[in-house]
This record gives C-alpha cells, structure tokens and sequence, in this order.
C-alpha cells in the first residue's frame, strides 16, 4: 500500500539554506532544488543569477499530508524568509530570489491563499510573497543539491537553528542524516550488511520492531536485505522520484524514518528490502527472551 504524497514548491531566496530547512520537517520525506516559473526551456545556475529568464530559486518538497500539514509546513517557511522584502533574501539581491509559493494540486491553492490572507491581516506592511500555481520547474545542476549537507560551512541565510530537533539527539549524525534526510550510507560500509546473528532489527528513532533475522540474507548489494518486514503495519512506502529514476522509498510507519528501498529481484521472486544499517538498530535473540519480541523469531533447534 502507498503512502499518499503531496508536493508544494517554496521560493525564499538561496535554496541551499531553504532546502536544508525544509528538508529538516518531519513528514517531508523528500526536497529538491530547481529554478521554477520563468521562461527560458533550459535554464542553467548562469543564466538564472542573470535575472533575465523570470525564474525563481526554489524548493520542490515532497511531503506525507498525514504527518505534516501544508499549514504547518508553511509556518515553518515563513520563519526564515522575510516576507516583506521585494526581489532579495539576506545578501541575495535579484528577481531569481523573491519569495513565493508554487502549488501544483488545486486543492492546495485554497489553503495556501487563506494562510497569506491570515497573515496579510495580521501584517502592518504589505507582503511581496508570490502565490501562483507552478508552471514550470527545472532539477538544478547536481552541485546545488543537499548542498548544505555536503559542505556544512558554506553560505547559508536561514538560521538552521529554528527547528527543534531535541527528539533526535540520540542519533548520530550518519543516522540523523539517514533517517531524516534521506541519505544514503556508501555501499559494504553499514555496521549490519554482513551480519547474520539471531534477533529482531527495530528503528532507530523511536524502537519500533521493523526487521528480523529470519527475514535477512546476503544479497551481494552492499546494504542489508530483508525479504520483508515483521509486519506491513510497521512500513509504507511511496515513489521516490529522485536521482532521475523511479524507485519505491521504506519508510517506518510510526517515525516516517527514511530506511531504503524495496525492489522485486529478490529470492525466489520475493521482495529485496534494502536497507541502510544506520536507520536500524540490532536487538540479539538472548536479550528478547521473555519478551514479546520474542514472537518475531522461528523456534530453531
């Protein structure tokens, strides 16, 4: 069963800083950058930053509306841009960095119109924020994507600091990235992919029992491999879109931790859950005697 997602599209200025917020929400499972409105077909970082093709910098955000609301998500938004300014963001001058909000289901314009006429209500000066349904979006080139992740001290106008990720301070900085920013770990590296000891695999954020051993095998791929989960109320799963491919994203179900993929090349036509080691933590079986966990390991002589 698929998880049912939704898309909105956010410009606030540079999108390296925009993306590395929204990308921070939980319940947007997936952030792209891109340059989005304007007119010319094949849209480059250098004809944009000229001015002249109409294109603003944006955020395309996939996200779970059962987990986050296009509300919340947009008051979240209007914590780091200034609304009032005109054509700039920070030190960003120029038409590429104006703000606006680009919606792609109609159903979305409604909720996006009625939050700015809240806001504009409660406003002593006038909003320059866009509000228009999006016309045309663009990928941008593959350095400015996740480009705060990969170079943590480069400009950033949004202050990171304004979400609170106290429920997430158990984590490593690997399992923060992997399971709340969809990253993955390098191949053949993960603490789990050549593992095979008895017991259950639960999620690193929250616990919840996702995998057990029964269901493991060596698949070759470089990640660990389940047939299947415990339980299909312990998952769900959407299309993922990214890296110019289809593929079908896991997700935990309680936590909507990002764990990997699932493919259909695995033994005997079953499924190849594959996951990244650092989305799951390992409980061995001596530790589940007597516990209702116990329930999720065969009986083996």
């Amino acid at each position: 069963m698929f998880t049912k997602q939704s898309v909105i599209y956010l410009a606030g200025g540079c999108f390296w800083g925009v993306e590395a917020f929204i990308s921070r929400l939980k319940g947007v499972n997936q952030t792209e950058v891109g340059y989005a409105n304007g007119t010319d077909l094949a849209p480059t970082y250098e004809k944009v930053c000229t001015g002249k093709t109409g294109h603003a910098e944006t955020v395309k955000a996939t996200y779970n509306p059962e987990i986050i609301s296009l509300e919340e998500i947009l008051e979240n938004f209007f914590k780091i841009i200034d609304p009032y300014s005109l054509n700039r963001q920070g030190a960003d001058i120029g038409t590429q960095y104006r703000t606006g909000i680009y919606w792609q289901e109609d159903s979305q314009a409604k909720t996006v119109l009625k939050f700015l006429a809240g806001k504009k209500r409660n406003s002593p000066r006038r909003i320059a924020v866009e509000a228009r349904p999006i016309s045309s979006f663009y990928t941008a080139e593959d350095y400015h994507q996740k480009y705060l992740e990969r170079n943590p001290q480069g400009y950033c106008h949004v202050d990171l600091n304004l979400i609170d990720d106290e429920e997430f301070d158990h984590l490593s900085r690997e399992e923060y990235e992997i399971t709340q920013l969809a990253m993955t770990e390098p191949p053949f590296t993960g603490k789990y992919d050549d593992f095979f000891e008895d017991g259950i695999y639960v999620d690193a954020v929250d616990g919840e029992v996702l995998f057990s051993s029964d269901d493991k095998y060596d698949s070759g791929c470089g990640w660990p491999a389940f047939t299947g989960p415990v339980s299909e109320d312990v998952i769900k799963r959407h299309r993922d879109f990214s890296h110019g491919s289809t593929r079908i994203e896991v997700r935990s179900a309680k936590s909507n931790s990002h764990l990997g993929h699932v493919f259909s090349d695995g033994p005997g036509g079953s499924k190849r859950y594959c996951i990244n080691s650092a989305a799951l933590r390992f409980i061995p079986k001596s530790e589940l005697e007597k516990t209702d966990c116990e329930k999720y390991l065969k009986q083996k002589d």
